[in-house]
């Protein structure tokens, strides 16, 4: 009996032994692909260039300036990070400070090679650049911010309507110089192209609903992002008796650079109006408009098309006035039917009611007493954007001051 038993137990032995032998192995789960994680950079020129990461899609960014110069290249570094926080396998990085010309045709070529899936380029100094490269790379998505062109194709342009939002803060500025008994307002400015002048006539139009009887002077520096110059163009505005100046710059030189009893606002990045000195900031929320351009490219459905938004699409923003924001101290003060004006107005372009053709709507006279628009007559987008002098077929263009700019046209 316990030779049988001692049989039976061996040959179970054997049996369950053999059962494991032909067993398939555990399987073994494959890391996953950290597409978070920072790759090494090669120098390119003066540039820094990451790498792209293996498995997963890859999008890169090239700033004009720093990604922190708390304004417009950190609006957009803000938009790459919820771009990388919100979609799945999806890897960011940016090359910073590029300049404008050679340079910024050099770098986004070394990103189409190395295998970047989208190149997004967000001054508008790289236009040129980035169509040279994306007619090179044509199964890499390129988009080009605040210019106009496109190949309908790999090529597109994005921006926005932001002179919605410094309509409105120009009727901040307006109703803040009014109630402190000094109707001079200034505006400093980057450069003579469509978009500068553009904007400056939007806050002029917006001061005009406020302070009918308030004038605007104005500054070029001829640069994005200059703290010094920004510091130095603010300082001469307030000290040729502007009470409020409003920039089209990069860094919150006008709160930085007001004296007590004056004011600056601020431009690009909500996070840049902290001093009390700041009325509010315009601001862009690029994350959600390049989501949803990543999330078309990597399904294959994104084309190179033109795509200007409005304030109802979510991307842009003023300070004080948006949910969960307080207003700042100088505005919390203003007369209520003026604020009320701009809480009405504000909620109608969130809803997609008030847009740019409205911002943009006569009558209009310029500063030399001409017509710009009639009563009840819009300007068309190609107004908007074009300069006769640059070659645009537009109509009535942009290359005038609002009739409350005391100062002369830029030179082109």
């Amino acid at each position: 009996m316990n030779k049988k038993f001692a049989i039976y137990t061996t040959l179970f032995l054997i049996f369950t032994l053999l059962l494991a032998a032909c067993a398939k192995p555990a399987a073994t789960t494959e890391p996953t692909v950290d597409c978070k994680a920072e790759t090494a950079s090669e120098t390119v020129g003066s540039y820094q260039v990451p790498a792209p990461v293996k498995g997963c899609y890859n999008v890169a960014f090239v700033y004009v300036g720093p990604h922190d110069d708390g304004g417009w290249s950190q609006s957009h570094d803000v938009g790459r990070m919820y771009v990388q926080d919100t979609l799945q396998g999806v890897h960011t990085a940016y090359v910073e400070n590029v300049a404008e010309g050679a340079d910024a045709e050099q770098v986004t070529r070394s990103l189409a090679r190395k295998g970047f899936d989208v190149i997004f380029t967000t001054s508008f100094g790289f236009m040129d650049a980035t169509e040279t490269v994306a007619n090179e790379f044509p199964d890499i998505d390129f988009i080009h911010i605040s210019g106009y062109k496109t190949n309908e194709a790999n090529f597109g342009n994005l921006m926005g309507a932001m002179e919605d939002i410094k309509y409105l803060a120009g009727m901040l500025a307006g109703s803040r110089a009014k109630m402190d008994g000094n109707p001079k307002l200034g505006y400093m400015a980057t450069f003579p192209i469509p978009e500068e002048l553009r904007l400056g006539n939007a806050f002029a139009l917006g001061v005009q609903r406020t302070c009918p009887e308030c004038t605007i002077d104005v500054r070029f520096i001829n640069t994005w992002h200059d703290p010094i110059l920004e510091q130095e163009g603010a300082k001469s505005l307030f000290d040729a008796g502007a009470q409020v100046v409003m920039t089209g710059a990069d860094t919150p030189a006008p709160a930085l650079a007001a004296p007590e009893g004056k004011w600056g606002i601020t431009y690009d990045y909500k996070g840049n109006c902290t001093l009390d000195t700041c009325l509010t900031s315009m601001y862009w929320n690029w994350g959600i408009l390049y989501a949803k351009i990543v999330d078309e490219s990597r399904a294959g459905t994104w084309k190179g098309t033109w795509d200007y938004f409005d304030a109802d699409s979510g991307g842009l923003g003023l300070y004080g006035f948006m949910e969960g924001e307080t207003m700042m101290p100088g505005v919390k003060d203003l007369p209520a039917a003026d604020l009320k004006l701009v809480k009405d107005t504000l909620a109608e372009m969130l809803a997609g009611k008030f847009t740019r053709f409205d911002v943009f709507k006569g009558p209009i006279t310029d500063n030399k007493g001409n017509v710009i628009l009639p009563d009840g007559v819009s300007l068309q987008q190609i107004d908007l954007d074009g300069f006769k002098e640059f070659g645009s077929t537009c109509t009535t263009c942009m290359y005038w001051w609002n009739q409350n700019f005391t100062a002369e046209l830029p030179d082109l």
